[in-house]
Protein backbone atom coordinates (compact mmCIF):
# COMPACT_ATOMS: atom_id res chain seq x y z
CA UNK A 1 0.00 0.00 0.00
CA UNK A 2 1.44 3.48 -0.82
CA UNK A 3 1.56 6.21 1.22
CA UNK A 4 -1.39 8.09 0.09
CA UNK A 5 -3.31 5.08 0.61
CA UNK A 6 -2.35 4.76 3.92
CA UNK A 7 -3.26 8.13 4.92
CA UNK A 8 -6.58 7.97 3.38
CA UNK A 9 -7.25 4.86 5.42
CA UNK A 10 -8.94 5.93 8.18
CA UNK A 11 -11.35 8.63 6.14
CA UNK A 12 -11.68 6.12 3.05
CA UNK A 13 -15.77 6.40 3.85
CA UNK A 14 -15.57 10.26 4.11
CA UNK A 15 -13.36 10.65 0.95
CA UNK A 16 -15.66 8.37 -1.58
CA UNK A 17 -19.00 10.45 0.09
CA UNK A 18 -17.08 13.88 -0.54
CA UNK A 19 -16.06 13.10 -4.35
CA UNK A 20 -20.06 12.58 -4.88
CA UNK A 21 -20.99 15.90 -2.98
CA UNK A 22 -17.78 17.68 -4.63
CA UNK A 23 -19.09 17.09 -8.09
CA UNK A 24 -22.70 18.28 -7.37
CA UNK A 25 -21.15 21.52 -5.68
CA UNK A 26 -20.01 22.13 -9.43
CA UNK A 27 -22.58 21.15 -11.18
CA UNK A 28 -24.18 24.02 -13.41
CA UNK A 29 -27.22 24.95 -15.89
CA UNK A 30 -24.68 25.83 -18.49
CA UNK A 31 -23.57 22.66 -20.51
CA UNK A 32 -19.99 23.62 -21.13
CA UNK A 33 -19.69 24.14 -17.56
CA UNK A 34 -20.82 21.06 -16.82
CA UNK A 35 -18.45 19.44 -19.39
CA UNK A 36 -15.47 21.40 -18.17
CA UNK A 37 -16.35 20.04 -14.40
CA UNK A 38 -16.32 16.84 -15.57
CA UNK A 39 -12.67 17.48 -17.12
CA UNK A 40 -11.62 18.73 -14.07
CA UNK A 41 -13.11 16.03 -11.37
CA UNK A 42 -11.72 13.21 -13.88
CA UNK A 43 -8.25 14.48 -13.30
CA UNK A 44 -8.14 15.13 -9.53
CA UNK A 45 -4.91 15.42 -7.95
CA UNK A 46 -4.19 13.63 -4.51
CA UNK A 47 -6.89 15.47 -2.84
CA UNK A 48 -4.36 16.44 -0.01
CA UNK A 49 -6.88 19.36 0.81
CA UNK A 50 -10.02 17.33 1.59
CA UNK A 51 -7.88 14.89 3.55
CA UNK A 52 -6.48 17.60 5.86
CA UNK A 53 -9.99 18.48 6.52
CA UNK A 54 -11.04 15.68 7.20
CA UNK A 55 -8.51 13.84 9.48
CA UNK A 56 -7.66 17.21 12.19
CA UNK A 57 -12.01 17.07 11.79
CA UNK A 58 -11.85 13.34 13.26
CA UNK A 59 -8.84 14.29 14.95
CA UNK A 60 -9.77 16.87 17.29
CA UNK A 61 -13.32 15.15 17.85
CA UNK A 62 -12.81 11.41 18.03
CA UNK A 63 -13.76 10.60 15.37
CA UNK A 64 -17.07 12.31 14.68
CA UNK A 65 -17.56 14.30 11.08
CA UNK A 66 -20.59 16.45 9.79
CA UNK A 67 -22.34 17.85 6.88
CA UNK A 68 -20.33 20.69 8.03
CA UNK A 69 -17.13 19.01 7.50
CA UNK A 70 -18.09 17.97 3.97
CA UNK A 71 -18.98 21.24 2.84
CA UNK A 72 -15.52 22.67 4.44
CA UNK A 73 -13.90 20.46 2.40
CA UNK A 74 -15.72 20.99 -0.92
CA UNK A 75 -15.50 24.63 -0.54
CA UNK A 76 -11.69 24.34 0.12
CA UNK A 77 -11.59 22.15 -2.81
CA UNK A 78 -13.38 24.43 -5.07
CA UNK A 79 -11.32 27.31 -4.24
CA UNK A 80 -7.86 25.36 -4.69
CA UNK A 81 -9.53 24.04 -7.93
CA UNK A 82 -10.21 27.86 -9.02
CA UNK A 83 -6.51 28.63 -8.06
CA UNK A 84 -5.17 26.14 -9.98
CA UNK A 85 -7.22 27.65 -13.10
CA UNK A 86 -6.64 30.84 -12.37
CA UNK A 87 -2.38 30.06 -12.05
CA UNK A 88 -2.66 28.03 -15.11
CA UNK A 89 -3.52 31.60 -17.07
CA UNK A 90 -1.22 34.19 -15.03
CA UNK A 91 1.16 31.66 -16.00
CA UNK A 92 0.37 30.50 -19.41
CA UNK A 93 1.04 27.16 -18.73
CA UNK A 94 -0.47 24.66 -21.02
CA UNK A 95 0.11 21.39 -18.45
CA UNK A 96 -1.42 20.55 -14.99
CA UNK A 97 -1.11 16.87 -13.31
CA UNK A 98 0.14 15.32 -17.01
CA UNK A 99 -2.88 16.63 -18.78
CA UNK A 100 -3.93 19.79 -21.24
CA UNK A 101 -4.54 22.78 -18.86
CA UNK A 102 -8.59 24.51 -19.17
CA UNK A 103 -6.40 27.09 -20.96
CA UNK A 104 -4.92 24.77 -23.36
CA UNK A 105 -8.39 23.61 -24.33
CA UNK A 106 -11.00 26.14 -24.10
CA UNK A 107 -8.54 29.31 -23.65
CA UNK A 108 -7.76 32.00 -21.61
CA UNK A 109 -11.16 33.78 -21.12
CA UNK A 110 -13.22 30.37 -20.75
CA UNK A 111 -10.36 29.70 -17.77
CA UNK A 112 -11.16 32.57 -16.21
CA UNK A 113 -14.45 32.78 -16.57
CA UNK A 114 -14.49 28.63 -14.77
CA UNK A 115 -12.45 30.17 -12.07
CA UNK A 116 -14.48 32.44 -11.23
CA UNK A 117 -17.63 30.39 -11.39
CA UNK A 118 -16.06 27.84 -9.09
CA UNK A 119 -14.82 30.50 -6.93
CA UNK A 120 -18.38 31.79 -6.59
CA UNK A 121 -20.04 27.93 -5.89
CA UNK A 122 -17.56 27.87 -3.32
CA UNK A 123 -17.93 30.89 -1.46
CA UNK A 124 -22.03 30.42 -2.03
CA UNK A 125 -21.73 27.00 -0.51
CA UNK A 126 -20.92 28.55 2.67
CA UNK A 127 -23.35 31.08 3.27
CA UNK A 128 -26.62 29.02 1.95
CA UNK A 129 -25.69 26.97 4.62
CA UNK A 130 -25.41 29.66 7.23
CA UNK A 131 -21.43 28.68 7.62
CA UNK A 132 -20.12 32.17 8.12
CA UNK A 133 -17.24 30.95 10.57
CA UNK A 134 -16.06 28.59 7.83
CA UNK A 135 -16.32 31.08 5.35
CA UNK A 136 -14.31 33.44 7.27
CA UNK A 137 -11.68 30.92 7.69
CA UNK A 138 -11.87 30.33 3.93
CA UNK A 139 -12.07 34.18 2.82
CA UNK A 140 -8.87 35.01 4.93
CA UNK A 141 -6.91 32.47 2.99
CA UNK A 142 -8.06 33.30 -0.62
CA UNK A 143 -7.15 37.04 0.39
CA UNK A 144 -3.65 36.08 1.76
CA UNK A 145 -3.04 33.79 -1.31
CA UNK A 146 -3.31 36.79 -3.99
CA UNK A 147 -1.31 39.28 -1.34
CA UNK A 148 1.58 35.96 -1.62
CA UNK A 149 1.55 35.79 -5.44
CA UNK A 150 1.72 39.86 -5.82
CA UNK A 151 4.60 39.85 -3.11
CA UNK A 152 6.81 37.17 -4.50
CA UNK A 153 6.17 38.91 -8.57
CA UNK A 154 6.79 42.59 -6.94
CA UNK A 155 10.14 41.22 -5.14
CA UNK A 156 11.06 39.11 -8.58
CA UNK A 157 11.56 42.51 -10.62
CA UNK A 158 13.97 43.77 -7.80
CA UNK A 159 15.65 40.46 -6.52
CA UNK A 160 15.76 42.44 -3.03
CA UNK A 161 14.45 39.26 -1.00
CA UNK A 162 15.03 38.77 2.33
CA UNK A 163 14.57 34.96 4.09
CA UNK A 164 11.74 36.56 6.02
CA UNK A 165 10.55 38.32 3.33
CA UNK A 166 10.23 34.51 1.47
CA UNK A 167 8.70 32.92 4.74
CA UNK A 168 6.22 36.22 4.37
CA UNK A 169 5.76 35.31 0.85
CA UNK A 170 5.26 31.25 0.98
CA UNK A 171 3.11 31.66 4.13
CA UNK A 172 0.45 33.51 2.07
CA UNK A 173 1.08 31.59 -1.31
CA UNK A 174 0.99 28.51 0.16
CA UNK A 175 0.47 27.73 3.51
CA UNK A 176 -2.22 29.72 4.11
CA UNK A 177 -4.65 27.56 2.41
CA UNK A 178 -3.25 24.13 3.98
CA UNK A 179 -3.69 25.99 7.29
CA UNK A 180 -7.59 27.05 6.13
CA UNK A 181 -7.83 22.90 5.79
CA UNK A 182 -7.13 22.26 9.14
CA UNK A 183 -8.35 25.31 11.03
CA UNK A 184 -11.71 24.39 9.18
CA UNK A 185 -11.67 20.91 9.97
CA UNK A 186 -11.24 21.61 13.62
CA UNK A 187 -14.30 24.36 13.51
CA UNK A 188 -16.42 22.28 11.31
CA UNK A 189 -16.76 20.18 14.89
CA UNK A 190 -16.06 22.03 17.55
CA UNK A 191 -15.87 25.17 18.89
CA UNK A 192 -13.14 25.66 21.26
CA UNK A 193 -10.90 28.52 19.84
CA UNK A 194 -7.79 27.37 21.06
CA UNK A 195 -7.99 23.90 19.54
CA UNK A 196 -9.17 25.69 15.82
CA UNK A 197 -5.95 27.72 16.44
CA UNK A 198 -3.70 25.08 17.24
CA UNK A 199 -5.34 22.80 14.36
CA UNK A 200 -4.18 26.50 12.09
CA UNK A 201 -0.92 26.76 13.18
CA UNK A 202 -0.50 22.96 12.50
CA UNK A 203 -1.72 23.28 8.64
CA UNK A 204 0.24 26.19 8.28
CA UNK A 205 3.66 24.79 9.50
CA UNK A 206 3.35 22.07 6.98
CA UNK A 207 2.77 24.52 4.56
CA UNK A 208 5.64 26.17 4.96
CA UNK A 209 7.65 23.08 4.90
CA UNK A 210 5.43 21.85 1.68
CA UNK A 211 6.96 24.86 -0.16
CA UNK A 212 10.39 24.89 0.77
CA UNK A 213 10.04 20.83 -0.52
CA UNK A 214 8.55 22.19 -3.84
CA UNK A 215 11.07 24.79 -3.75
CA UNK A 216 14.41 22.08 -3.65
CA UNK A 217 12.75 20.32 -6.54
CA UNK A 218 13.99 23.23 -8.74
CA UNK A 219 17.66 21.86 -8.12
CA UNK A 220 16.93 18.10 -8.37
CA UNK A 221 16.81 15.96 -11.63
CA UNK A 222 13.88 13.60 -10.53
CA UNK A 223 10.88 13.61 -12.78
CA UNK A 224 8.80 15.91 -11.29
CA UNK A 225 6.63 17.38 -13.40
CA UNK A 226 8.40 20.74 -13.99
CA UNK A 227 11.54 20.64 -15.72
CA UNK A 228 14.66 21.79 -13.21
CA UNK A 229 15.39 25.55 -12.88
CA UNK A 230 12.43 26.74 -13.27
CA UNK A 231 12.08 29.15 -10.56
CA UNK A 232 15.39 30.79 -11.49
CA UNK A 233 14.50 31.06 -15.35
CA UNK A 234 10.89 33.04 -13.58
CA UNK A 235 13.38 34.70 -11.38
CA UNK A 236 11.79 33.26 -8.19
CA UNK A 237 13.56 33.90 -5.56
CA UNK A 238 13.43 30.79 -3.87
CA UNK A 239 15.28 29.88 -0.10
CA UNK A 240 18.42 28.05 -1.45
CA UNK A 241 18.94 30.73 -3.60
CA UNK A 242 18.12 33.77 -1.09
CA UNK A 243 20.71 31.84 1.57
CA UNK A 244 23.85 31.63 -0.52
CA UNK A 245 23.10 35.27 -2.12
CA UNK A 246 23.31 36.11 1.84
CA UNK A 247 26.39 34.22 2.60
CA UNK A 248 28.43 34.51 -0.31
CA UNK A 249 31.33 36.92 -1.66
CA UNK A 250 30.37 40.47 -3.08
CA UNK A 251 31.49 39.45 -6.33
CA UNK A 252 29.56 36.61 -6.73
CA UNK A 253 26.75 37.70 -5.27
CA UNK A 254 26.89 40.39 -8.19
CA UNK A 255 27.47 37.62 -10.57
CA UNK A 256 24.42 35.60 -9.50
CA UNK A 257 22.19 38.73 -9.75
CA UNK A 258 23.25 39.32 -12.89
CA UNK A 259 22.64 35.58 -14.32
CA UNK A 260 19.37 35.67 -13.02
CA UNK A 261 17.94 39.19 -14.04
CA UNK A 262 20.35 39.07 -17.58
CA UNK A 263 21.25 35.21 -18.39
CA UNK A 264 18.00 33.21 -16.80
CA UNK A 265 17.05 31.70 -20.34
CA UNK A 266 20.65 30.47 -20.84
CA UNK A 267 20.54 26.69 -20.07
CA UNK A 268 24.24 26.93 -19.05
CA UNK A 269 24.30 29.60 -17.55
CA UNK A 270 21.14 28.38 -15.63
CA UNK A 271 23.17 25.08 -14.84
CA UNK A 272 25.77 27.14 -13.82
CA UNK A 273 23.69 28.61 -11.02
CA UNK A 274 22.48 25.06 -9.46
CA UNK A 275 25.61 23.78 -8.94
CA UNK A 276 27.04 26.85 -7.29
CA UNK A 277 23.67 26.76 -5.30
CA UNK A 278 23.95 22.95 -4.40
CA UNK A 279 28.09 23.95 -3.73
CA UNK A 280 27.50 26.77 -1.37
CA UNK A 281 25.28 24.51 0.88
CA UNK A 282 21.99 25.98 -0.35
CA UNK A 283 19.99 23.20 -0.34
CA UNK A 284 21.59 21.80 3.02
CA UNK A 285 20.42 24.92 4.61
CA UNK A 286 16.95 24.83 3.09
CA UNK A 287 16.49 20.91 3.89
CA UNK A 288 17.73 21.84 7.55
CA UNK A 289 14.81 24.75 7.77
CA UNK A 290 11.78 22.71 6.38
CA UNK A 291 12.51 20.05 9.20
CA UNK A 292 12.60 22.52 11.63
CA UNK A 293 9.06 23.71 10.25
CA UNK A 294 8.20 19.74 9.98
CA UNK A 295 9.25 19.15 13.11
CA UNK A 296 7.58 22.33 14.85
CA UNK A 297 4.20 20.80 12.98
CA UNK A 298 4.79 17.25 14.72
CA UNK A 299 4.91 18.40 18.00
CA UNK A 300 1.58 20.38 18.14
CA UNK A 301 0.17 16.98 17.07
CA UNK A 302 1.63 15.66 20.80
CA UNK A 303 -1.04 17.47 22.52
CA UNK A 304 -3.39 15.16 21.47
CA UNK A 305 -4.59 11.89 22.42
CA UNK A 306 -3.28 9.05 19.96
CA UNK A 307 -5.60 7.75 17.61
CA UNK A 308 -5.70 6.47 13.87
CA UNK A 309 -6.53 10.31 12.57
CA UNK A 310 -3.23 11.30 14.54
CA UNK A 311 -1.24 8.77 13.16
CA UNK A 312 -2.22 9.20 9.44
CA UNK A 313 -1.60 13.00 10.51
CA UNK A 314 2.00 12.05 11.36
CA UNK A 315 2.32 10.07 7.86
CA UNK A 316 0.97 13.34 6.34
CA UNK A 317 3.76 15.29 7.79
CA UNK A 318 6.43 13.30 6.72
CA UNK A 319 5.55 12.68 3.53
CA UNK A 320 5.07 16.25 2.94
CA UNK A 321 8.91 16.32 3.24
CA UNK A 322 10.05 12.93 1.80
CA UNK A 323 7.58 13.16 -1.15
CA UNK A 324 9.81 12.21 -4.68
CA UNK A 325 7.09 14.73 -6.47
Amino acid sequence: MNVTSKIKQPIFDEMELFEKKFYESMTSQVALLNRITYYIVNRKGKQMRPMFVFLTAKMVSAGVVNERTYRGACVIELIHTATLVHDDVVDDSNRRRGFFSLNALWKNKIAVLVGDYLLSKGLLLSIDNGDFDLLRIISVAVREMSEGELLQIEKARRLDITEDIYYEIIRKKTATLIAACCALGARSVIEEEVQVENMRKFGELIGMAFQIKDDLFDYTEEAIGKPTGIDIKEQKMTLPLIHVLNTCTSKEKTWLINSIKNHNKDKKRVKEVIAFVKNNNGLLYAEQKMVEFQQEALLILDNYPNSEFKEALILMVNYVIERKK
